[in-house]
């Protein structure tokens, strides 16, 4: 959330004025061979303030290195690929649309973080083994460009069924669901609002059932399918700051707290954001870190992990990656509950359910989509 992801944006974040995190790296392989750094694997929109990193730098006497591997699912599968010889020492960014795909490779090593104590049970999806901490959630929501629908005198979308009304034809711009976590996220709100598909042989899961056939409508009404979520954001959705508006899609698949990052830094500040979300269209997506099974400086990656959890690191997150922090007891900015927007009832599937069809409906999805 995450996104995620990144519920969550590094590009949002660099357009707003922030801080990139220090002791960034985008080269090199094979774990931490100096005992005094720790390497972290994470997508691109993983992003800290350089104070809080210099806190665990001080507390610790260990070196933060980042190494940032595309969309989460390009991160995760580069992690997977890698694991007999892993890039770094922990992973942060694999998400529970992913989890099953990376607990089933192998590639962590259980560990138990300081601080799970303070997680609500609901966000532990691994509890019971400890091989991957929960970290923080959000939701993957489609987001409107105010402007464009008040220039054109027209109501946001605000549920998926909205979606295929013929006055929002070719507005709307996604992920895909093989290569982008909030692509895939998107997806499965889809199936958890219309169901179908899954293990059956019958010719209604052959076109996905209900989710299906909401595709095949939605592909008739001109969505756009893209890569990732930063072309998507920054290059595609017009209510992008980073993008500067030159996108033409006034919809776009990303997060509900997406909207507080196209308003920080602004003076004055707006009494609301330039971009709102559909809440009817929203799927609650849980990021997780993990040690990195062979990590060559796994002391340091036990001492980065129990960090991520840290309420100093935690409440830095929201106005960072634009998440919601794992821990109940972490404080939240004003201006990221103000223009941000609570989701109380998130579209949600359960991990068993997703680690059993995930493969197919993706297969599935991209045979109606991208085809």
């Amino acid at each position: 959330m995450s996104t995620t992801s990144r519920i969550t944006a590094a590009a949002l974040a660099a357009a707003a004025g922030i801080t990139a995190l220090a002791g960034c790296g985008s080269s090199g392989s094979g774990g931490s061979a100096d005992a005094k750094t720790v390497t972290l694997v994470s997508h691109d929109s993983f992003n800290a303030s350089k104070t809080v990193l210099a806190a665990f730098e001080k507390e610790t006497g260990y070196k933060v290195k980042v190494l940032r591997g595309g969309d989460a699912g390009k991160a995760v599968n580069q992690a997977i690929l890698s694991k007999d010889n892993p890039q770094g020492d922990v992973f942060f960014g694999i998400d529970n649309t992913l989890l099953s795909r990376g607990l089933n490779a192998g590639i962590f090593t259980p560990y138990k973080a300081k601080g799970l104590d303070d997680v609500p049970a609901d966000l532990q999806l691994d509890k019971d083994a400890h091989r991957v901490t929960p970290l923080d959630y959000g939701d993957i929501c489609v987001n409107y460009d105010r402007a464009y629908f008040t220039e054109h005198k027209l109501a946001p979308p605000q549920t998926f069924d909205d979606l295929l009304k013929p006055q929002y034809k070719n507005l709307l711009v996604t992920e895909n669901s093989a290569t982008s976590s909030p692509g895939l996220a998107f997806q499965l709100g889809t199936i958890a609002a219309h169901g179908g598909g899954g293990t059956s042989r019958s010719s209604e899961a052959e076109s996905g059932g209900g989710w299906g056939d909401y595709w095949k409508k939605l592909k008739a009404n001109g969505v756009e399918v893209v890569d990732s979520w930063e072309q998507a954001y920054n290059e595609r959705f017009s209510g992008s700051a980073a993008g500067k508006g030159k996108g033409d899609k006034p919809l776009v698949v990303s997060y509900a707290s997406s909207p507080p990052a196209e308003v920080m830094g602004k003076k004055p500040a707006p009494k609301e954001a330039p971009t709102g979300v559909a809440t009817g269209t929203c799927f609650r997506q849980i990021e997780f870190g993990g040690l990195l099974k062979g990590a060559k400086n796994e002391k340091g990656g036990k001492a980065l992990l129990d960090f991520l959890l840290s309420k100093k690191f935690q409440e830095d997150m929201p106005l960072q990656m634009f998440v919601n922090p794992a821990r109940k007891d972490a404080k939240v900015p004003e201006l990221f509950t103000h223009y941000g927007t609570a989701i109380d009832k998130p579209a949600t599937l359960a991990p068993a359910t997703i680690t059993q069809n995930r493969e197919q409906w993706i297969k599935q999805w991209s045979s109606l989509v991208l085809k």
